[in-house]
């Protein structure tokens, strides 16, 4: 695969389960959200591409161990992923595992213009309680965010608020933390009391509203960037507006 910036989008939702529906969903969704885009290639052991021509029968039949396998674009050139994975009650909220889906895409024009679009797609088709989109490398930054011992620092190295782990957090619907782009669902919006009209209008400018009730956020104008320094107090701003985001207070 060629080296290009990358977008990452990664939400949360409620366990696979056998003959579930949302893999087919999601896969349909992004194809929609970005209409260039045929996600009809499986990757096999060793990177190696095998055709999917009946791509939406194979999904169904090939949901296991609580996720579904790695399907792509076919083009190396300019690669799209996505797949499922289930994720473990040892590390999620409330001890209930979790159907996390990730997608990887070029940082590109077409891209960010339908980034919003895409993790709609994403979020709505895999019923997620939350989720985001955020240039590649946002992770070194958000670990080290999280608090690991309770004798830790107050504030990360970019001066952002110590979160707490999600395993910490009774409730699956707070997010673990703020992206570029942030999925909101109904019930996660509820929990960390958005929107305020009074309080949230700047960020009320960049969201919108998805099918379901839940919001899509859009943190800055430009791609999150770790090295702006508007960008981290855009995040500064945003963390403040809502301590419940990482379980640092809330029910």
């Amino acid at each position: 695969m060629t080296t290009r910036k990358r977008l990452t989008l990664i939400v949360y939702g409620p366990a696979l389960l056998v003959d579930d529906s949302r893999p087919v969903a999601i896969v349909n969704g992004l194809e929609k959200a970005l209409p260039s885009l045929r996600l009809e290639w499986e990757v096999g052991e060793g990177g190696r591409l095998i055709a999917l021509p009946r791509r939406d029968e194979w999904l169904l039949a090939s949901i296991e161990d609580g996720g579904f396998p790695l399907i792509c674009n076919g083009d190396e050139s300019y690669p799209v992923t996505v797949n499922g994975r289930d994720r473990s009650e040892l590390f999620s909220p409330g001890g209930q595992a979790q159907f996390e889906v990730h997608a990887k895409l070029p940082l590109d024009a077409p891209v960010i213009a339908a980034a919003a679009a895409l993790l709609e797609a994403v979020a709505e088709g895999a019923r997620a309680f939350w989720g985001h989109a955020s240039p590649y490398g946002y992770g070194s930054e958000v670990a080290k965010q999280f608090r690991r011992s309770p004798d830790g620092p107050d504030l990360s190295p970019r001066g952002l608020p110590m979160l707490n782990l999600p395993q910490k957090s009774p409730r699956p619907e707070t997010p673990y933390f703020l992206g570029w782009l942030n999925y909101w669902s109904a019930a996660a919006a509820e929990v960390i009391g958005f929107p305020d009209p009074a309080r949230d209008a700047e960020l009320l400018s960049r969201a919108r509203r998805t099918p379901s009730g839940g919001w899509i956020v859009q943190l800055t104008e430009t791609p999150l960037d770790y090295d702006n320094p508007l960008h981290v107090e855009a995040l500064k701003r945003t963390y403040e507006r809502f301590p419940e985001i990482g379980g640092r207070e809330g029910p």
